[in-house]
């Protein structure tokens, strides 16, 4: 709601101020006529819609960056959660949102530039920007998702509750011995949709507790320690007569991976090498 207060006090003073003609008369954005001067206080409310543009425009990188964090907390792989085509609308909208902004205030101010060209640009970007939202947002399946059990419990602060809490030496060691034994054993890493939740119900240890001691024990997060496991199994595979027959890529949806971009981009972030470079070297 505090959002909202710069835009309804703006709204409001040109309400106010259309009744009054020796101020009406001097708040045309189009200047058809110079001799009249803007008030300063609508001035003023101007340079702050546009300084509003590049603020939401640096906020929405911010929750960007904190959404990657929680997708690689919680998820082993993010092309059902990937919203990089929204990361993509956001910076491109917001840059050009600040550029007109800019031309309009120049406009207003000093006379400069096309009015025209202003008022179409910003109709016409934020038009193709919430059609497009509208498009991708409708393709992304996952937004309408109701999970059947509210009670699922994923890590999302920048920091855990716990953090300020010692975590015993030897709790800590029975669970690494835990979670290596599992992976090892149980292989569960070969669920493409494995989730630190489903993980953490698996092993009976709470959300946080499991995060906390991959975080800190195997000193990487969810996404790197399981894709881990998957990439070794791939690369044992690969050296293996009984899969010879499969193709690389099928190997690789065996072991957990859903795409062959996914599966390309983790092998090389992991190994060095791309999965057909590291064959040719077996």
């Amino acid at each position: 709601m505090v959002h909202f207060i710069p835009f309804i006090l703006f709204n409001l003073y040109i309400v106010i101020a259309s009744f009054l003609p020796e101020i009406s008369e001097r708040i045309r954005l189009a200047h058809v006529e110079r001799e009249h001067g803007a008030p300063l206080l609508f001035n003023l409310f101007l340079i702050l819609i546009v300084l509003s543009g590049p603020f939401y425009f640096i906020l929405s990188i911010r929750l960007f960056k904190k959404l990657d964090i929680n997708i690689f907390n919680n998820f082993s792989s993010y092309e059902n959660v990937n919203l990089d085509w929204l990361r993509k609308l956001v910076y491109t909208f917001g840059a050009v949102w600040t550029v007109l902004m800019f031309f309009a205030t120049v406009h207003h101010v000093f006379g400069l530039f096309s009015w025209v060209f202003c008022t179409h640009g910003l109709t016409l970007s934020l038009s193709v920007f919430i059609i497009l939202i509208g498009y991708f947002g409708l393709k992304q399946k996952e937004i309408f998702i109701q999970y059947p059990d509210s009670s699922i419990e994923y890590v999302t602060e920048p920091k855990p509750k716990y953090s300020g809490v010692v975590m015993k030496e030897t709790d800590a060691k029975k669970y690494v011995s835990k979670i290596r034994s599992f992976m090892s054993n149980e292989k569960p890493y070969l669920d493409a949709n494995l989730s630190l939740p489903g993980l953490a119900e698996k092993l009976n240890i709470p959300s946080h507790h499991l995060s906390r001691v991959i975080n800190e024990q195997f000193n990487v997060n969810f996404f790197d320690f399981v894709n881990q496991y998957r990439v070794d199994e791939v690369k044992s595979r690969m050296d293996n007569p009984e899969f010879e027959n499969l193709t690389i890529l099928g190997i690789a949806f065996d072991c957990g991976f859903n795409t062959k971009s996914a599966f390309n981009r983790v092998f090389k972030k992991l190994t060095g090498f791309t999965p057909s470079e590291y064959k040719k070297q077996l």
